[in-house]
């Protein structure tokens, strides 16, 4: 399991503008852009080690439907944010950067046009 955690933190460590550190008082792996989060990764209530990342409504409501490890978001609003079961995931590792990638890009869209264009 802590390869799959150090992929992801690879990956998205060599997107620009994006840092990823162990954030304490939310005992997780925060991943963000210009103080912006777009992902989450640390242990649910239950225990689980949790993917939590933005994603388009429509979209994070078909993943929940068809598959058994994405919930809506942990600790995050449930209708743009889902949480990805990592212990059993039925997704390789390139489909959950691709995931966090598509988390990452709906965040920068967010920011302010000026500073879009330093990360272009």
């Amino acid at each position: 399991m802590d390869e799959r955690i150090d992929y992801l933190k690879e990956a998205a460590k060599k997107w620009p503008g994006a840092s990823v550190y162990y954030r304490e008082d939310w005992d997780c792996d925060y991943f963000e852009i210009e103080k912006k989060g777009f992902c989450m990764l640390g242990q649910n209530n239950q225990g689980e080690l949790v993917m939590t990342v933005k994603g388009l409504p429509e979209e994070n409501e078909l993943l929940r439907e068809q598959y058994s490890d994405v919930v809506p978001g942990y600790y995050a609003n449930k209708t743009h944010w889902n949480s990805f079961k990592l212990e059993n995931s039925s997704f390789t590792e390139e489909q959950l950067v691709s995931f966090l990638k598509q988390s990452y890009a709906l965040v920068l869209s967010k920011l302010p046009k000026k500073v879009q264009e330093k990360y272009k």
